[in-house]
Order: structure tokens, then C-alpha cells, then sequence
């Protein structure tokens, strides 16, 4: 493998895992200061709120995994090494 090529994918590996966990990690910082803030202002509506909030983190998780999975095809099973 060309050494240009294999630096570039690393630097694309750690961009992918790096922008990846930037967004779902503030938005999941978001959606938990949301739910605290509907869970105070409606105690008797904590169970849907707590499901709710569950269910959105897992999907915003997901992002990242799919961020991990780029960054290990690149680094690993790269598609452009010759």
C-alpha cells in the first residue's frame, strides 16, 4: 500500500470516528437535559418521557457505530490500497 494512501486513511479513519461522536454526543446531551426539564415540570409523565428518551438515545448511538464501522473499513479492508 502506498504510504499516501495509508496515511490519508488514517487521517479519514480518525475524522469519520471523530465527527461521528461529535453530533450524536451532543444531541444526546440535548435530549437528557430535555427529558430531566419534562420530568420536572410533569412527574406523573416520567415513564413515557424515560421511554421515549431510550429509544432516541439507541438511534443517535447507532450514528456512532456507523462512524466506527467507516473508520474500521478504512483502516482495515481499505477499498482504495492497490
Amino acid at each position: 500500500m502506498d504510504s499516501l494512501v495509508a496515511s490519508a486513511s488514517v487521517l479519514a479513519a480518525a475524522l469519520a470516528v471523530g465527527l461521528a461522536s461529535l453530533g450524536p454526543g451532543l444531541a444526546q446531551g440535548n435530549a437528557s437535559g430535555q427529558a430531566l426539564e419534562g420530568i420536572a415540570r410533569q412527574p406523573e409523565a416520567e415513564g413515557k418521557i424515560r421511554g421515549t428518551l431510550l429509544l432516541t438515545l439507541a438511534f443517535m448511538e447507532s450514528l456512532t457505530i456507523y462512524g466506527l464501522v467507516i473508520a474500521l473499513v478504512l483502516l482495515f479492508a481499505n477499498p482504495f490500497a492497490s
